[in-house]
C-alpha cells in the first residue's frame, strides 16, 4: 500500500481512530518513529538524510542541546502571548514552515496540505521553488505565503517565477545561497533515488524538472537534475540583480559567516535564514544555533534573523530567540507529521510546537516574544557566565 493509499483509508474510512492516533502522539519525536514506519525506505531517507556521514546533522541537535536557559522568576506569567512579527506582519508565534521540495512525495496534497495548516496556525508557509503543488495553488490556501528560490543557470527562468510569486500575492522572496550545487547525499545516492511520476517541480518547465524522475541516472536523480540546473557562479553582484527586479523583501536563506551577514545587511537585505541546509549541504559545516550568535553580533538591528537546522521542539525555538533570532524556520517535523496524517498531522504538529513553546515561555519567566529575547542561556557543560 502506498503512503496516498494509506493516508486515505486512514482519514476516510475510519475517522474517529485517524484522530485518536493523531491525538497519540505528545511530541514531535512520536510523529517521527511513525512516519519512519510508513514511508518507504528510500523516501524516508529523503526527508531524514543529511550529506557526506552526516556530521552536521547530527550537530545541529548536539548544539541545540547543549544550549541551557536561565530562567527568571516572580515574572507574572498568568497569561503568555507567542504572537510577533516576521518581516513587519503579524504572525501567531515565531515559526514559520522551511521550504522543503516535493511534498506529494509524503502525502496525495502535498503542498496545499502544508499551507492550509499554517494558514490556519496563522503563520508564514515558505514556498520550495521545487514545490509540486504551483505558486498560485499554494497562496490560494490562504497562508501568507514566500516562495525560496535556487539561483537558476538560466535567468530568465528566475525572473519569471519572480513576477509570479508578486503576482500571486506571495510576500516576500527567500534567496538560497548554500546550494552551489547539491551536497552529496549518500542515502539518496545508494537508492538512486528518483521522483515518480506523479511528483514534479510544478513551477519549472517539464523539461526542467524531468531529470528528477529519470531512471538510470547513476546515484540521485534529483542530484543529477540540480547539477544541470544550478548556477553556482551565484555572487553579490545577482543579488543585488534580484534586488532590482521587485519590490519584495528578499531574505537570504544559508548564511553561517558573521562577515557574510554583515555584507547582508550592508547590501539592504530584509532578512537572514541562519542555516547550514539541514545539514544537507557542506558535511562538517559548523552548527546554526552556535553561528547565530556571532551573525546577531555582526548585523545589530538592520535585519531580521531567523534560524532553523536541527529544530525539534518548542524549547528549542525559545533558545533561538534568546540568542538573538527573530523566529525560526521548522522543516523536517512539519513532513513527519504529513506523511502521517495529512493536513491534520501537520496541524497536530504544529500544536504539539506551539503548547511546548507556551510551556517553556511560562517556565522560563517570559511572558511574551520580547521578554524571551531578555533571557540569558550558558553552555553546557559549563555553567557559568552569561553568553
Amino acid at each position: 500500500m502506498t503512503n496516498f493509499e494509506r493516508l486515505e483509508q486512514a482519514s476516510e474510512l475510519d475517522p474517529e481512530h485517524f484522530r485518536s492516533m493523531l491525538e497519540s502522539m505528545i511530541c514531535l519525536e512520536d510523529m517521527e518513529e511513525r512516519a519512519s514506519a510508513v514511508l518507504s525506505p528510500e523516501v524516508w531517507d529523503f526527508v531524514a538524510g543529511g550529506a557526506g556521514r552526516e556530521v552536521t546533522l547530527r550537530a545541529n541537535r548536539a548544539a541545540l542541546d547543549r544550549v541551557r536557559l536561565v530562567p527568571r522568576v516572580l515574572s507574572d506569567v498568568s497569561q503568555c502571548r507567542t504572537e510577533t512579527k516576521l518581516l513587519a506582519r503579524p504572525t501567531s508565534m515565531p515559526v514559520a514552515v522551511a521550504p522543503m521540495a516535493y511534498q506529494r512525495l509524503l502525502c496525495p496534497e502535498g503542498e496545499l496540505a502544508t499551507a492550509r495548516a499554517a494558514g490556519d496556525e496563522g503563520i508564514v508557509f515558505v514556498a520550495s521553488m521545487l514545490s509540486s503543488r504551483s505558486i498560485e495553488e499554494i497562496v490560494s490556501s490562504g497562508a501568507t505565503t514566500w516562495l525560496q528560490l535556487y539561483w537558476l543557470r538560466d535567468r530568465g527562468l528566475v525572473l519569471d517565477l519572480v513576477k509570479r510569486a508578486e503576482a500571486a500575492g506571495c510576500r516576500a522572496l527567500v534567496l538560497t545561497v548554500d546550494v552551489p550545487h547539491m551536497g552529496r547525499r549518500l542515502r539518496d545516492i545508494r537508492s538512486g533515488f528518483v521522483l515518480p511520476p506523479h511528483v514534479t517541480a510544478a513551477n519549472l518547465p517539464e523539461q526542467a524538472s524531468a531529470r528528477a524522475r529519470s531512471e538510470g541516472v547513476a546515484g540521485s536523480a534529483v542530484m543529477a537534475h540540480t547539477a544541470e540546473s544550478f548556477d553556482p557562479s551565484l555572487c553579490w553582484a545577482d543579488v543585488g540583480w534580484l534586488r532590482d527586479q521587485t519590490s519584495l523583501p528578499i531574505v537570504l536563506k544559508g548564511v553561517l559567516h558573521p562577515d557574510d551577514a554583515a555584507t547582508a545587511a550592508d547590501e539592504g537585505i530584509d532578512a537572514i535564514v541562519v542555516s547550514n541546509h539541514g545539514g544537507r549541504q557542506l558535511d562538517g559545516a559548523v552548527s546554526s544555533i552556535a553561528a547565530l550568535p556571532a551573525v546577531r553580533d555582526a548585523v545589530g538591528d538592520r535585519c531580521e534573523l531567523l534560524l532553523d537546522s536541527g529544530v525539534r521542539c518548542g524549547t528549542d525555538v525559545l533558545k533561538a530567540i534568546a540568542l538573538g533570532a527573530s523566529g525560526v524556520l521548522l522543516g523536517r517535523p512539519l513532513m513527519w507529521g504529513l506523511a502521517v496524517g495529512g493536513q491534520a498531522g501537520v496541524a497536530r504538529a504544529l500544536k504539539l510546537l506551539r503548547t511546548e513553546l507556551e510551556d517553556a515561555m511560562t517556565l522560563s519567566g517570559a511572558r511574551d516574544v520580547e521578554t524571551a529575547r531578555l533571557l540569558n542561556t550558558v553552555m553546557a557543560p559549563a555553567e557559568e557566565g552569561w553568553r
